[in-house]
């Protein structure tokens, strides 16, 4: 025991002598003596911003995540780069607003107009390197489970695209049940893929499933780095769930009681992944991000984004501010929060330098590495300026300040200092303000690609209508 103690607790290069004192004293379940960390991005998709118990909610039942928050950091104003899932994902992924590379803001594919590309040709551009790229090129093994959302075509698919494992589907949405003879679908980017067209359905409930997929791929690679995203297709519409979740909630009406079994099913996922890590003894030296792809779409799914306006697909608060928590044990405080602004284009920056990449191998990244301002050894913003577009739809937030432009309305201007749920617009007050902003998001704008393909508009006005509908 004496030997014990006399050892101080960092990152000893010598993982033989370790274990072999370990053994000594019975510990068991140790796992691999690393120098870099591990990391484990999770994405749930759709979700609402309050419906998480970390978040406030005292209806979802959410103890793993709610766990890995008391645990961890959570941020209070973290952005996406979209109101919806693709772009979103497009720029998580790279690090870059996807408006940069052509992506736009439409998903992709779907009903498009006459002079829009095929089907095949619509994707994330070969040219640009993502986070499983950058972090292979530190040598990690990197997989992938879950939804794409990408492209359909072969050229685009995770395993192209920097990913060493791929459980998941190409498409955007499917169904949480097996696609059998009594189930079919004839979308072969909704199947569930193992690999690279090795198409085979899961008999459970598609997010068991892909918790199941994770944990294995965890245990297979316990003895050496690895990075991994676990990106739910829940709550994401169908609304299905088990029956023994639906259970758990019967004072709610239908549709919220399946999102929050749906919630449920995701969170008791979440917390089979992080049980693994633990039993592996991985814990201490993983890092772990949570987050959601785009403000909750309150009117197909039943989502709650209060105190937040606006849902998703629209870019008030509740369509672009979401859920974030990460926790990297030894290095980040428990139960803490961190409240500038930040953007899931900084995920890429920050895991790359945390696992020893050199920040100027990023190809004209626009996030940050958010370790010095998270550890406080910065105290400025991360970001002093943020922006959002959707074909003549766009935002900007500089500091605390916030402009919505439109096509067919007046501009809004918020204080969100003031003001989280934007109820009191400014434009009127403060005129040049609104000059000012809006020539800076217009001289953002023209450093931009043109798009590669755009959607025709049939659901701009239902985008419109959802944002006047759940204003708070």
């Amino acid at each position: 025991m004496k030997i014990i103690k006399n050892i101080k607790v960092q990152y000893l290069k010598n993982c033989l002598v370790i274990f072999t004192l370990l053994s000594i004293v019975g510990i068991k379940n140790f796992g691999h003596c690393q120098e870099k960390p591990n990391v484990i991005l999770i994405i749930s998709d759709d979700a609402g911003y309050a419906d998480f118990g970390f978040q406030g909610s005292k209806i979802m039942k959410t103890p793993n995540l709610d766990k890995l928050a008391n645990k961890g950091m959570k941020f209070t104003q973290a952005y996406v780069t979209a109101a919806v899932c693709g772009p979103s994902r497009a720029g998580l992924l790279t690090g870059k607003y996807q408006q940069r590379f052509g992506y736009e803001e439409n998903n992709v594919p779907g009903y498009m107009s006459k002079s829009c590309l095929p089907d095949d040709e619509m994707g994330l551009p070969l040219n640009q390197k993502t986070v499983g790229n950058y972090m292979k090129s530190l040598g990690y093994t990197t997989g992938y489970f879950g939804k794409w959302h990408m492209g359909n075509a072969d050229k685009y698919h995770p395993t192209k695209r920097g990913f060493d494992t791929f459980v998941g589907f190409r498409g955007g949405a499917r169904s949480y049940w097996e696609y059998n003879d009594q189930h079919p679908t004839d979308k072969l980017e909704n199947r569930l893929e193992r690999n690279f067209e090795n198409y085979k359905e899961a008999p459970d409930y598609l997010t068991t499933a892909l918790g199941y997929e994770a944990s294995s791929f965890i245990e297979k690679n316990r003895a050496q780095n690895f990075f991994m995203i676990l990106a739910f297709n829940a709550v994401h519409t169908p609304m299905e769930a088990e029956e023994k979740d639906l259970a758990q909630f019967p004072e709610l009406e239908e549709r919220r009681k399946h999102l929050a079994a749906m919630t449920l099913s995701m969170d008791r996922a979440c917390g089979k992944v992080l049980d693994k890590l633990k039993a592996l003894g991985l814990e201490e030296n993983t890092i772990i991000i949570f987050t959601n792809d785009n403000g909750g779409p309150s009117d197909t799914n039943s989502s709650n984004n209060k105190p937040l306006s606006g849902t998703k697909a629209n870019h008030l608060e509740g369509g672009i501010r979401v859920p974030f928590l990460i926790r990297w044990p030894t290095v980040l405080p428990e139960n803490s929060e961190y409240n500038l602004p930040i953007s899931t284009l900084d995920i890429l920056p920050t895991v790359f330098a945390a696992c020893g990449g050199n920040p100027d191998a990023l190809e004209s990244p626009d996030g940050v590495n958010l370790m010095p301002y998270i550890s406080g050894k910065n105290s400025y913003r991360p970001h002093q300026t943020l922006y959002w577009k959707k074909e003549n739809r766009g935002a900007i937030r500089e500091g605390d300040w916030k402009l919505l432009r439109f096509p067919d309305r007046p501009a809004e201007l918020y204080n969100l200092a003031e003001d989280i749920s934007e109820k009191n617009n400014l434009a009127i007050q403060y005129p040049e303000k609104v000059k000012d902003m809006y020539k800076k998001l217009f001289e953002w704008e023209l450093t931009l690609a043109r798009p590669l393909w755009q959607l025709q508009r049939v659901y701009e006005g239902k985008a419109m209508e959802r944002m006047d509908k759940y204003r708070q």
